[in-house]
């Protein structure tokens, strides 16, 4: 969509400098975060988001990262805010930290960390970040998949002022890193947190210094007016009607139930409702969410079918409405355990584009495998006598769509831009080997679109004593394909000792020894179009590279 320049605050030259130059704070905040966290999980696999606010708590820049965490830590500020008693109580210097599960909507080893930005006394705006810690003190290292509980989950943190006017105030960072089993790591992390606000702070001094914070807040008017009606004119062109899907999770870890999502999308003019009403109340397992991480989550599939080319502002999602009752998976409520919180929201997200497809067929795409399918191991390092603990997620097949196959290897929705831990790295870190590493043939859903193909990954146990824990989903409900395309494999995870082969997808601290063998293999994007309208040369092409076998 052309706009006029006649109907700019600011210069447009300049309100696209100012555009580009709060998106690049937020890489430079992200870099920050990266090369200075102590855990892989952060510095290699990037599980870790920044962002920049103004005064009012809207999104003026972030970098690549996990989409599932931005849309709601804004949420984490304004809750802060009025717990603390107004915006008035911030001063410089300050930094907050929290994690519940129920203001920040993940689980509690994601710890959210902001702090405001003065610029000559004057509160201008405010700097965050949230970055998964490996260790948040629950009931089992790392986080459990047995939780029924959220006291089993770790220390739950509420809004907590961590720094007050510059000066730290250690005996809450001890209370805080203290209830860690990695305390090490902790405060790095948290150190490497605090640096990320810090930078994004300098930086925006920085651009303020250059051209004025009023000419900053006019540019950013454009921006997110320019955001909003992009967003508008696409829900304008989608015709009104009803539109509703629904899909079952595996489980919750606890209770082996399937687990109803149901998504009803409403299209009136150019707004937008998603209803979750009829979804499965909170469940005692911990495939539970706060309110805010399921309107994130909305965010996403919203971002995917109607923006996607385009970076997220303040002034998106304003043509959106999500309503999630109280007590449900989607707004859980104490005491409900939330470890698992991004199972469903991968569904969902799924289930949405699946509601829209008919009229959207040009930007549907089938489901993608679904999960973040997280295998962990930890036990004691023989040769460091120390303990270890790898949290690591699986990457799987994404959906076809309109004019291509899906994605292969790609990591699942909710992550985004979550990273493959490199196998030198992992190796060199933790008392085991990876054998395999490879793409999972025939996996992908069929169609004349083939939809994307899961991976196998074989682990080897080289230490005495250890443990391996799993939570691999949509089995019951594999990527469904859309359009005559077929539905992918679902996943699978073969435990091996001795003679002995096991068949798991989810347990808990499942004891292993040396030479055990864990092969984890996680599902196949579903197809697009009927699969006999597929061309010949796409066949042998996937026959040559071994994508699918001659049977298939």
């Amino acid at each position: 969509m052309i706009i006029q320049e006649s109907v700019f605050l600011e210069n447009p030259i300049t309100t696209e400098i100012v555009r580009n130059a709060l998106t690049s704070i937020a890489d430079e905040m992200n870099a920050s975060l990266a090369r200075s966290a102590f855990s892989p999980i952060i510095y290699e696999m990037k599980d870790c988001s920044v962002c920049l606010f103004n005064r009012d708590v809207e999104l003026l820049g972030q970098s690549a990262g996990l989409p599932i965490f931005l849309g709601n830590i804004d949420e984490c500020i304004k809750t802060t805010t009025k717990i603390i008693g107004g915006i008035d109580q911030y001063k410089d210097g300050d930094i907050y930290i929290l994690n519940d599960s129920y203001i920040g909507g993940t689980h509690l080893n994601d710890v959210t960390i902001f702090s405001p930005i003065f610029y000559k006394n004057e509160l201008v705006g405010f700097t965050a970040n949230r970055a998964h810690w490996l260790d948040i003190g629950s009931k089992d290292p790392g986080y459990p998949m047995d939780a029924t509980s959220i006291y089993q989950e770790g220390i739950r943190i509420p809004p907590t002022k961590i720094y007050d006017n510059g000066r730290a105030l250690d005996d809450v960072i001890r209370l805080i890193v203290s209830n860690n089993r990695f305390q090490e790591a902790a405060m790095g992390d948290l150190n490497a947190q605090i640096a990320a606000c810090r930078t994004g702070e300098k930086r925006f001094k920085e651009l303020i210094a250059r051209f004025t914070i009023e000419r900053i807040n006019r540019c950013v008017h454009d921006i997110f007016r320019q955001s909003e009606e992009m967003d508008r004119s696409v829900v304008r062109n989608i015709p009104d009607g009803i539109y509703n899907a629904e899909g079952y999770l595996d489980n919750d870890g606890v209770k082996d139930e399937p687990i109803l999502v149901k998504v009803k999308v409403e299209v009136k003019g150019d707004f937008i409702t998603i209803d979750l009403t009829g979804s499965s109340i909170q469940r005692s397992g911990q495939t539970n969410c706060g309110f805010a991480q399921t309107v994130s989550a909305c965010r996403v599939a919203f971002k995917d079918l109607i923006s996607p080319n385009t970076p997220v502002t303040g002034g998106n999602f304003k043509t959106m409405k999500i309503i999630a009752p109280e007590g449900t998976i989607f707004h859980a409520v104490e005491p409900a355990p939330c470890g698992w919180y991004f199972t469903p929201l991968g569904l969902l997200i799924d289930l949405i584009i699946k509601a829209l497809s008919p009229v959207m067929k040009e930007k549907a795409a089938g489901a993608h495998y679904g999960d973040s399918m997280v295998v962990t191991f930890g036990g004691v390092d023989d040769k460091a006598n120390e303990p270890f603990l790898s949290v690591e997620a699986t990457a799987g097949g994404w959906g076809a769509f309109e004019s291509g196959d899906g994605q292969s290897a790609l990591i699942n929705h909710v992550s985004g831009d979550f990273k493959n831990l490199p196998i030198e790295v992992f190796e060199s870190k933790y008392p085991l080997r990876v054998n395999q590493y490879a793409l999972r043939n025939n996996s992908g859903g069929s169609g004349q679109y083939r939809g994307g193909l899961g991976v196998i990954k074989e682990y080897e146990v080289l230490c005495e004593n250890a443990f391996v824990s799993l939570w691999f989903e949509r089995s019951k409900t594999p990527a469904w394909g859309l359009f005559g395309g077929h539905a992918g494999m679902g996943p699978d995870v073969e435990i091996i000792s001795g003679n002995k082969v096991e068949h798991l997808l989810k347990v808990n601290g499942k004891p292993i020894q040396k030479g055990d063998i864990v092969i984890v293999k996680t599902g196949g994007g579903g197809g697009y179009g009927d699969p006999s309208q597929r061309s010949s040369e796409k066949i042998e092409l996937d026959i040559r590279n071994e994508y699918v076998n001659i049977e298939q």
